[in-house]
């Protein structure tokens, strides 16, 4: 060998990662049933148009914020050729009239602010778009194309109207590119952080709301996440591909993301880039973030995998938690890898009626560690030591927020060493953060950016940037005393068992009576019987190179899940089973599966 030449010894795993990157649900066997590229889109649209009208046509294409506007717009014009084309950004308010019906929401933070209920005729400005109505009665006998945000609500019964959607997670990219804008403003050059905040409190809000008011109406959906690859489905396969989705498991697409404290762990376990500097988070259930494929033969159509809640909450979320949440996926879990990283930040999550009256939300981020992996010096922060000083704490955060002092976390915090699969318990309320070399499957309830830092060790972002500190948010809602002796019965690892059969055992895990989710895990060498009981259920697999999904009656396809993968069960699956699969066959495999009390 020579000597240049290095072997990749894996440190994390005993073999090569089998981390499916780009799950998918199988909608149909037919690669045509899914248009790829501009050329094939506009024959299925042109198609669709003569079979139903002559000329003159109206034609909207309405879209989710994050499309790009002029990139779309210029094809279909290419396309369609119109005699009057109308863009509903041209149809806003002007900014200073939107800045002041959006100031209760966005508020003055740099992060945080209330969660809207306007709806997209708020963004109209009346005069504008009364004479937009009268241009295209003044072409009734013309090709009139109706593109942009909204669009639908200029045009009761077009000739063809299409939805181009667009998952989250690229609007985000798109953001720190700086290639798209607020909804009615033209500010794109503003920082990713400020594009981020009006999108989550008011712009995502008000586009889910529009979609789902007009989602039965559409005929075409077009998926634009990748500008180079268009693609197009029927309106009907969209919900044929939704119904498919809510019937059986799924996984959802992950997406990684590095950050100042990110560990190497991820990159070996989910096979990702070795040339990035480190991966800090992985989404890999967060449907309001996540995408969801569809699969059609060889192609793959991506949407947001919020589609689903919204369309079908009660057969993938159950009565109950419909009842109690409404269309809201009220489980996170997600990947926290600090393995050769750093420590999180210091930090404390609201409390629920805090939450309720300063965010609009109704419940709020009570949370969990689960350890995946650590090394030997693994250590969580958790809880306030005995007889803390509050107002020596406080006063100790505010100097070290200026910048005056190093804040001594361990004159205040407990400092706890963790082993793999301890599980650590964080309601909200509980000052707390993992330290570094630790690999943290995080469970949680979903409002996912309600983190009050309180310290972040003197650090500044991947940019360079000081990251935000919240303790006049944070303070309120520390418990004080739930001091070292309360933590330590209380929050770590609860684990008792309450079921066994022939090859496994099921364990709570103890969550706190404060929370409202449940976890129980299960140790397993044969096939265990699960029951949904009409629940949403949420699943990880802990331990085991590979388990296989499947239904006792043949309700669906068998379903493979690897390590570390994440997997949903919609409340409407009922019993289903997991067995050791492939090489994990004889071998002692493990998961996790949360789900709301």
């Amino acid at each position: 060998m020579n000597e240049s030449q290095t072997i990749n010894t894996p440190k994390y795993l005993t073999s090569s990662s089998n981390y499916d990157k780009h799950p998918f649900v199988r909608v149909t066997d037919s690669s045509d049933d899914c248009k790829n590229g501009w050329s094939e889109i506009g024959d299925a649209i042109k198609t669709f148009i003569d079979s139903k009208a002559g000329k003159p046509t109206v034609i909207v294409v309405d879209n989710y914020p994050g499309v790009l506007d002029e990139e779309v717009s210029i094809q279909l014009q290419k396309i369609f050729q119109p005699d009057l084309t109308i863009n509903t950004k041209d149809l806003f308010h002007p900014e200073k009239t939107l800045n002041g019906i959006l100031e209760p929401y966005m508020g003055d933070h740099p992060i945080f602010g209330k969660l809207s209920n306007l709806r997209i005729n708020d963004f109209f400005d009346p005069d504008k778009i009364a004479t937009a109505e009268n241009l295209i009665n003044q072409h009734s006998d013309d090709i009139v194309l109706i593109y942009g945000i909204g669009s639908s609500t200029l045009a009761s019964e077009p000739d063809v109207l299409i939805y181009a959607d667009m998952a989250r997670w690229e609007i985000q990219q798109r953001m720190r590119r700086h290639e798209v804008h607020s909804l009615g403003f033209n500010n794109r050059t503003e920082s990713a952080g400020k594009l981020y905040k009006q999108a989550f409190f008011i712009d995502w809000r008000v586009a889910d709301h529009h979609k789902m008011d007009i989602l039965n109406r559409v005929d075409f959906i077009l998926d634009t996440n990748d500008r180079t690859d268009p693609k197009l489905i029927s309106a009907g396969l969209l919900h044929k591909g939704l119904a498919v989705a809510a019937s059986q498991p799924f996984r959802v697409v992950p997406f990684f993301d590095p950050g100042v404290w990110g560990g190497q762990w991820m990159k070996e376990v989910c096979d990702l880039d070795q040339e990035k500097i480190n991966y800090a988070w992985c989404f890999d259930c967060v449907p309001e973030e996540n995408s969801l494929l569809l699969g059609f033969g060889e192609h793959r159509f991506e949407i947001p995998a919020i589609n689903l809640v919204l369309a079908h909450p009660q057969r993938l979320l159950g009565n109950k938690i419909f009842e109690s949440f409404g269309a809201e996926f009220p489980i996170r879990f997600d990947f926290l890898d600090t393995m050769e990283g750093g420590n999180l930040s210091l930090q404390v999550h609201p409390l629920k009626q805090y939450m309720k009256e300063h965010f609009g939300l109704e419940y709020t981020q009570d949370e969990s560690y689960y350890m995946l992996d650590v090394e030997a010096d693994a250590v969580v922060y958790l809880g306030l030591k005995t007889q803390v000083d509050r107002k020596e704490m406080i006063a100790d955060l505010r100097l070290a927020e200026k910048g005056e002092i190093e804040f001594d976390a361990e004159k205040y915090v407990n400092k706890f060493p963790v082993k793999k699969h301890d599980h650590i318990l964080i309601p909200a309320g509980t000052v707390h953060c993992s330290g570094k070399n630790g690999m943290v499957l995080e469970i949680s309830a979903t409002p996912y950016i309600f983190t009050f830092k309180l310290w972040d060790w003197g650090r500044v972002d991947l940019d360079g940037k000081t990251r935000t500190i919240s303790i006049d948010h944070g303070i309120p809602n520390i418990q004080w005393d739930w001091d070292t002796n309360w933590t330590k019965a209380e929050l770590i690892n609860q684990f008792k068992k309450v079921d066994e059969g022939d090859g496994w055992y099921e364990e709570k895990t103890g969550w706190h009576p404060l929370e409202f989710i449940e976890t129980r895990r299960h140790w397993f060498s044969k096939k265990v019987t699960h029951d949904t009981a009409g629940n949403l259920q949420v699943v990880n697999l802990i331990e085991g190179r590979e388990v296989i999904i499947e239904s006792p009656s043949a309700a669906f396809k068998p379903f493979v899940v690897h390590y570390a993968e994440t997997f949903i069960v919609p409340a409407a699956v009922g019993l289903y089973t997991i067995t050791p699969y492939g090489e994990s066959i004889g071998q002692q495999c493990a998961t996790i599966k949360a789900f709301v009390r």
